[in-house]
């Protein structure tokens, strides 16, 4: 099977499932939408510690580890910003934006400063995506896979990034985050089909 022929049966099968582009949000909404920090009870970064840069690139990474139906994603975000700051020494969470079960996208990093990573590469100018669980072991649902190419579309329209700037963490260093069931969706050009279609729809 050609890639191309694997695109077009993951996008006819996802269609089925309901994961379509009809009747979606415009990218200010996606935008208002998004829970910021304040409203999950993170606090600010420690400027002293922080990198200013520009994005030029959109990275998707996983959490890496299960992430069970039930879970407040609040709890799990404050934890994560205290293990940021405690255990790591960095100066928040190292993502941007993290995205839940149900497809709601939170605040993490402000974007106006560069990530942080335990590998080898250096994310400056890479807008950060998290979504929670772990995709070496399970499938990311519709409501995941909508709000990827929604927060996609949304970050490479306002830094004027193109398309074909969107990748993997494991396209920059020893990895095997974003997880193989979701970094299937670069390796097949779905997500950045319908980054693509959304960015054209929005002009």
């Amino acid at each position: 099977m050609t890639v191309r022929t694997s695109l077009a049966a993951t996008l006819a099968a996802l269609m089925l499932a309901g994961c379509t582009t009809f009747g979606e949000a415009p990218l200010a909404k996606v935008e208002q939408d998004i829970v910021t920090v304040q409203a999950w009870g993170g606090t600010p970064a420690d400027p002293a510690k922080v990198r200013p840069h520009t994005i030029d690139h959109i990275t998707l990474h996983h959490q890496g580890e299960p992430f069970k139906a039930g879970t407040d994603p609040r709890a799990y975000l404050r934890n994560l910003q205290t293990w940021s700051r405690n255990t790591k020494n960095w100066a928040d969470i190292p993502y941007h934006y993290i995205i839940d079960l149900d497809g709601n996208i939170y605040g993490g990093r402000d974007i106006a400063f560069a990530g942080d990573t335990n590998t080898q590469y250096d994310p400056k100018g890479h807008a950060l995506i998290e979504v929670v669980g772990n995709f070496e072991e399970v499938q990311p649902n519709t409501r995941q896979l909508d709000a990827v190419v929604n927060l996609m579309a949304l970050l490479a329209a306002k830094h004027n990034v193109p398309v074909d700037r969107i990748h993997g963490h494991k396209d920059y260093a020893h990895t095997a985050c974003p997880g193989a069931n979701l970094y299937r969706y670069l390796e097949n050009g779905y997500f950045h089909q319908r980054v693509a279609e959304r960015l054209a729809r929005a002009k």
